[in-house]
């Protein structure tokens, strides 16, 4: 009896070793994971150091003069392409999908949400380089005969327009998911409730769920806005790369993604310019990072404001 209470507790001793020995495992690899983040931005940090020694944060940020071999880097025309092309990306994306995705909450029959979920999965899951092709087959012939004329403006069709067309159907899938699931966790007894007031459908949707949806929905759009920022490869193909400041939606830009893919590792030999490219990855990452954060932030709050208000 008493040899067998010492194996049990030998069995327990080697037990509960390796629960401790899985916990601080899992709890490195977390934080191994947790530090690849602040570890990037470390990196790209010291390695944008020397371009900093040459010219004042403003001087980059707002000066629109690009001129490598001479040593001035104005990232302004890039910063300009980068707005231009995410905001009439999110400026077709945001209506389409929002009234898209009250449709299949709130009227489409369930054979046709079964239909239609598969192929925004099928969206999402479509490689940037084909959106990119796509774009440079169909969309940058149509703005050049067809929409582009339509404004007597003539163009290449290499533009925001085509960059915006293409990137507002790349995030299509993310608002529409997300917005989906935030629109059906809104509770039913508030539309009961708002319904048997005498209130029509539509006058609960607008009154009742889009209010209680609203910040799930601000977040879904700050999610996709982050993904449209950092696009590169389809933008590349069809925005038609041209450093300066554009003023209207036929001209071609140069986001910041596309300046990094297009010369990093091409054009290195030229003093800076490495740093220059490293200081535009930088700034990519923490935009990026600062809409994550506020969506994080957008989300917590409406956590916190249905505790408070039911």
């Amino acid at each position: 009896m008493t040899r067998f209470f010492q194996q049990f507790l030998n069995f327990e001793k080697i037990r509960i070793l390796k629960d401790r020995f899985a916990e601080k495992s899992l709890f490195v690899f977390m934080l191994i994971f947790g530090l690849a983040l602040f570890l990037i931005i470390l990196v790209l940090f010291l390695r944008t150091h020397p371009i900093h020694t040459m010219m004042t944060l403003p001087n980059l940020l707002f000066s629109t003069v690009w001129k490598p071999s001479k040593g001035l880097f104005g990232f302004l025309p890039f910063i300009a392409g980068s707005l231009w092309v995410t905001g009439v990306a999110m400026a077709i994306a945001i209506p389409i999908c929002l009234l898209t995705s009250l449709y299949l909450v709130e009227y489409a029959p369930a054979k046709l949400r079964e239909l239609i979920s598969p192929l925004i999965d099928i969206l999402a899951g479509i490689p940037s380089v084909v959106y990119g092709i796509w774009g440079v087959l169909a969309i940058v012939p149509f703005i050049k005969n067809y929409l582009a004329p339509l404004f007597g403006i003539s163009s290449t069709g290499y533009s925001i327009a085509a960059g915006g067309i293409v990137l507002a159907i790349m995030v299509f899938p993310v608002i529409i998911h997300i917005s989906v699931e935030i629109l059906k966790a809104v509770p039913k007894d508030m539309k009961d409730a708002s319904l048997a007031l005498g209130a029509t459908k539509w006058q609960t949707i607008k009154h009742v769920v889009m209010k209680r949806a609203m910040p799930g929905i601000v977040a879904a759009i700050v999610l996709a806005l982050s993904r449209a920022f950092g696009e590169t490869i389809a933008v590349l193909m069809v925005v038609g790369n041209v450093a300066r400041i554009p003023k209207s939606l036929f001209d071609p830009a140069y986001p910041l993604p596309a300046l990094i893919a297009n010369n990093y590792g091409e054009m290195l030999s030229i003093p800076m310019y490495d740093s220059a490219l490293l200081f535009a990855a930088l700034l990519l990452l923490l935009v990026v990072l600062y809409f994550n954060i506020i969506s994080r932030m957008i989300l917590s709050g409406s956590k916190w404001s249905s505790y408070y208000y039911g």
